[in-house]
């Protein structure tokens, strides 16, 4: 019985903290956590030589800032807008009738006792529909990422998220997608529609999130009503 009990408790417990978004997304922002490069000492590469090359830097110049190695960071410029419109009628309709016509002259009880003209039966359908729907989003803003894979190819994986702490909750964005380095600019920015197989995320978490959502009892009620 006392381990009945115990089970239930856990149970209640898990399910409770599953319905806080607080928690959810706390859970959710350890996938997002930054990855640090070991970090080195750079060899003396002696006195300089006056070539435009440097060695321990990013590439040509010393200027070169755009992200190319695991744990680099990366500027995304977030501009994305979508709208999509859909409009679908249906119209039918169908009519049927016959009409049985009685030999003139029988008896009664081979006619069932109908005269010519009462058997006529007939049936009318019709079907009318119609449906709308219009949906528009827009998202815009910087994010800065890091770099958690290089490909042979050169092609970087990227993730990051930004928390915002307000009054009474919190706000979270966040981005994961693969970019190439000719994307980049000089000044370490890609466009958010350089990014491949990208996956943005805005959600909230806090007390206007909860309260703008169904409990999860009410969920679970609603999945398994037949009304």
């Amino acid at each position: 019985m006392v381990m009945i009990r115990s089970i239930a408790t856990s149970a209640l417990l898990v399910a409770l903290l599953a319905g806080c978004s607080t928690y959810v997304e706390n859970e959710a922002s350890q996938a997002f956590a930054p990855i640090y490069p070991a970090a080195h000492v750079a060899e003396d590469a002696g006195a300089p030589d006056g070539g435009i090359y440097d060695v321990n830097g990013g590439g040509l110049f010393a200027s070169d800032i755009r992200a190319r190695e695991v744990g680099d960071i990366l500027t995304v410029a977030l501009n994305e807008t979508f709208s999509a419109t859909k409009s679908q009628s249906a119209n039918s309709a169908k009519t049927d009738s016959f009409d049985v016509t009685l030999p003139v002259g029988l008896p009664n009880v081979l006619t069932g006792g109908f005269t010519p003209g009462q058997l006529t039966s007939g049936t009318t359908r019709n079907f009318a529909g119609s449906g709308n729907a219009l949906q528009s989003n827009s998202l815009t803003g910087f994010l800065t990422v890091t770099v958690t894979r290089v490909f042979d190819n050169g092609n970087m994986e990227i993730a990051g998220q930004k928390k915002l702490r307000l009054n009474n909750g919190d706000e979270y964005v966040r981005l994961t997608g693969l970019v190439r380095p000719e994307d980049i600019t000089a000044n370490n920015l890609v466009a958010s529609n350089r990014v491949a197989d990208a996956e943005i995320v805005y959600v909230g978490a806090g007390e206007l999130a909860d309260s703008s959502r169904q409990g999860w009892l009410s969920r679970s009620m609603r999945a398994v009503s037949p009304f």
